[in-house]
């Protein structure tokens, strides 16, 4: 019945819409490539049938749009046919930008809990503090990255620190905002029985405000945990980085590589799923260590 279920309401509606997704990709990659098809028949005075033309729209080298089967087997080559720690190995470049993105998820977690914190015991805070967070958030990454990048450099800081403070930047935020919702969850007859019970702030953060906010905490960190990826990303391209998944988007773009770029982009969702699920799944498992019913 679970099983049923499950391939009920998970699998089948992800599966419809990976299968339009493919069929779309597959559409667009021959409506992208048979110009230049086109142009290289006429070229070499050879008129292909249909069918051999859409063979050859589907496996250009350097195609404008590669088709779904060409980024499987370029995933396939980079990741199962060469050891781990080649450089020629995504799952080497994905370690890379995985590094960077735990770190700046580490300390982004860590600096939006002690800010919702704040904001919630310090009123100043909420009304000084909380909108230039907001605001901060409105500046793009891409502008924020190199700034980042040319300052640390500056004074010597490079590696693997600046890429995570713009996974810092990107994460903390959804943990912050998530984390005061949280944090004021709580009932107002709760607050006044353990201002009965002459529970101290202390006290009633971590007996009712903190277990109130988990399911807030988890929930924020699954956005935050992508958008920590996406920073050490954005990270590594002003850098001109030699591993990691951002400088496999640059070489692809130096090259015309489109497969790998695709590649490279496909790679860097699964691990972004992969993230999410794992936190997740600590969700459930803490929500059921504290007796929360799971859906």
């Amino acid at each position: 019945m679970q099983v049923g279920r499950f391939v009920h309401d998970r699998l089948l509606p992800i599966g419809t819409i990976l299968l339009v997704i493919v069929l779309a990709w597959y559409v667009a990659a021959y409506a992208m490539n048979a110009p230049f098809q086109r142009d290289t028949d006429r070229r070499a005075g050879v008129t292909p049938t249909s069918s051999e033309f859409l063979v050859k729209t589907m496996s250009q080298p350097k195609p404008t749009m590669p088709a779904p089967h060409q980024v499987v087997e370029n995933l396939w080559k980079n990741t199962l046919t060469v050891k781990p720690w080649s450089k020629r190995s995504l799952v080497y470049h994905a370690w890379i930008t995985l590094s960077a993105t735990l770190s700046g998820f580490a300390m982004g977690t860590a600096l939006g809990v002690l800010i919702a914190i704040g904001i919630v015991h310090i009123p100043a805070l909420d009304r000084s503090f909380l909108p230039w967070i907001i605001a901060s958030q409105t500046i793009p990454i891409l502008a924020i990255a190199p700034m980042i990048i040319v300052l640390l450099s500056a004074i010597g800081i490079t590696g693997l620190l600046p890429k995570a403070l713009i996974s810092t930047y990107l994460s903390f935020f959804p943990v912050a905002v998530g984390m005061v919702k949280g944090l004021r969850s709580p009932d107002v007859l709760h607050l006044d029985l353990m201002r009965t019970y002459s529970a101290n702030k202390v006290q009633t953060l971590w007996k009712l405000r903190i277990p109130a906010s988990v399911p807030f905490f988890f929930t924020s960190m699954k956005v935050a945990i992508a958008a920590s990826l996406i920073g050490a990303i954005v990270g590594e391209l002003p850098t001109g980085a030699v591993a990691g998944i951002g400088s496999k988007l640059l070489a692809g773009s130096y090259y015309s590589q489109t497969i790998d770029i695709f590649a490279a982009l496909i790679a860097g969702s699964i691990v972004a799923i992969l993230l999410v699920t794992l936190v997740d799944l600590a969700g459930r498992f803490v929500n059921a260590r504290m007796g929360a019913r799971q859906p």
